[in-house]
């Protein structure tokens, strides 16, 4: 593995997201001076929060995969969730899905609680096919997640010159991984409607079900075989947990401080200058701007990217009493439409060529149905945080005004789950904070999207924008954008694959390696 040259034992992490923390600890942890640098007033990036006139709400991610992740996070430095007061619960269902049909299925990480769940909805036969899909899934993620996920690339010929990852290469190709993860799960399950909560998740990876490929289905394997999870307090506990342990580890953490370049000699980032003036000297950087912000930072890329799809977010607050007569109660509800292909056909279309949800499926979130902490007590009576989600085209696929339209396309949402029995939401709803792909443009997201570069095969595992970066010797990158992906486990992943470009390999403090997914996990801990 090829690693930064010369000295390095003076650190700038630039961004306190999971990636910039995680990188952060694993580098104290192995004896480097590290100054992490926050723009924000908080850590945690796309896992922040939002603050509300009486509440905070998470900004990003609502659930967490692989919560064991965040133990080993921790003991990079010695330290431990319990330390921290950082309490995980598992939520169960995971999700809640509700169809056209007016049909419901919950989603169960207990293999026989979820083909009950199958059966009683859809039948014997579709319950005897989960028990299939889940092995295959279980199989897919047990091939890529060493040799594809949890590890650097130096060159894709890696795939076929190092033993083990030749060994998964085979393994993923015999399970055919490389063909379409849409039509293999519906072939599978034999029916359409079930088939969607095993392939919702590749939005996450920017492309449809029918065009993603089938290594994806690790993915869905973590959401629905090895659980969800959320902590007390929200998601953003968790980045204030790795925060405090990353200080009380000695590591110096600035917030409020903006990062606008860096200085380069002789091909090696020297300076770290801040907005302030100051600036910091380093022997190395890490670097968890989004791609769309590296030509700031004096990082070109060598070719263009496809962007993945993008979200309206709305995040506000809602009376419980009115929320308490929706079709469902659940910390995650899916409401899918009707037009399932056509929807992603509209939102992930090419260049000039996106539109928005002609028929939406949306998710909503409810976190203080798990974290009852959550609820706040107000003189008008109790009310809850509610967040809306709507997939829609970045802004390369459909440059929107969304200044102009977000608030109107949010309405027209609000009006659509009204009809869908959600009472009292359009007008109950009270939005203290909405991104669209302009906000996250404006934050310096690659074609206003926050879920990144699409996993594209050509953008994905080995051919993912790399994380060592050519033109500075002592320059790395961390974050959604490179390797090894989009979502909470690949961030923490890919901070801790940056730190080992510095260190040359990562010892957890408690001797461990990577996740033992199907070994199981505690519901709290």
């Amino acid at each position: 593995m090829r690693t930064v040259t010369g000295p390095s034992d003076r650190i700038v992490v630039v961004g306190a997201g999971l990636s910039g923390l995680a990188a952060a600890l694993h580098l104290v942890g192995a004896g480097r001076t590290v100054t992490l640098l926050e723009r924000a007033d908080h850590p945690g990036g796309r896992v922040g929060r939002y603050r509300g006139p009486d509440y905070e709400i998470d900004s990003g991610a609502t659930i967490l995969t692989l919560p064991n992740l965040i133990d080993r996070t921790l003991a990079a430095v010695g330290s431990s969730t319990a330390e921290h007061n950082l309490v995980i619960h598992r939520v169960d269902p995971g999700y809640r899905a509700r169809f056209a049909d007016g049909s419901v299925i919950g989603v169960y990480s207990d293999p026989e609680r979820m083909a009950a769940e199958l059966r009683r909805t859809c039948g014997d036969d579709t319950a005897r096919r989960y028990l299939d899909l889940r092995g295959w899934l279980a199989r897919i993620y047990d091939a890529a997640y060493d040799q594809f996920m949890d590890t650097n690339f130096d060159s894709p010929l890696d795939m076929v010159r190092i033993p083990a990852k030749r060994a998964a290469l085979w393994e993923l190709v015999r399970l055919g991984a490389f063909g379409r993860l849409g039509p293999r799960v519906q072939r599978i399950l034999g029916a359409e409607q079930p088939a969607r909560l095993f392939t919702f998740q590749a939005l996450y990876a920017g492309t449809a079900p029918d065009q993603a490929l089938a290594v994806y289905g690790a993915i869905p394997h973590m959401d629905t075989s090895l659980g969800v999870y959320f902590p007390v307090g929200g998601m953003r506990a968790i980045t204030a947990a790795l925060a405090a342990a990353f200080t009380g580890a000695g590591g110096r953490l600035e917030l409020n401080c903006e990062v606008t370049g860096i200085e380069y000699a002789a091909g090696r980032a020297r300076r770290v200058r801040t907005a302030d003036g100051r600036g910091v000297d380093c022997d190395a950087v890490v670097l968890t701007a989004d791609l769309g912000s590296l030509d700031r930072f004096g990082i070109r890329r060598r070719r263009p990217l496809r962007a993945a799809p993008s979200a309206v977010v709305a995040h506000g607050t809602v009376p419980a009493r009115i929320a308490a007569q929706w079709p469902l109660q659940a910390h995650h509800t899916i409401d899918f439409g009707r037009q399932w292909t056509r929807t992603f056909t509209e939102i992930a279309a090419g260049r000039g060529r996106g539109r928005l949800m002609s028929d939406p499926s949306l998710l909503l979130t409810r976190p203080a149905l798990t974290d009852p902490g959550q609820f706040i007590a107000r003189a008008t009576g109790r009310h809850e945080p509610l967040s809306l989600l709507a997939p829609c085209p970045n802004l390369d696929a459909a440059p929107l005004d969304w200044a102009r339209l977000g608030p109107a396309y949010l309405r027209e949402l609000l009006d659509v789950l009204e009809e869908r029995g959600y009472r009292g939401i359009a007008d109950h709803f009270t939005v203290d904070h909405l991104d669209t792909p302009q906000t996250w443009s404006d934050r310096g997201m690659i074609a206003g999207t926050p879920f990144s570069a699409a996993h594209l095969f050509r953008q994905t595992g080995p051919f993912r924008t790399r994380n060592l970066v050519r033109t500075a010797a002592n320059v790395v990158l961390a974050g959604c954008g490179t390797t090894p992906g989009v979502g909470v486990p690949t961030a923490l992943l890919s901070g801790k694959l940056a730190a080992e470009r510095i260190t040359g390999g990562v010892r957890h403090a408690d001797g461990g390696t990577s996740p033992t997914g199907a070994l199981g996990l505690p519901a709290t801990h």
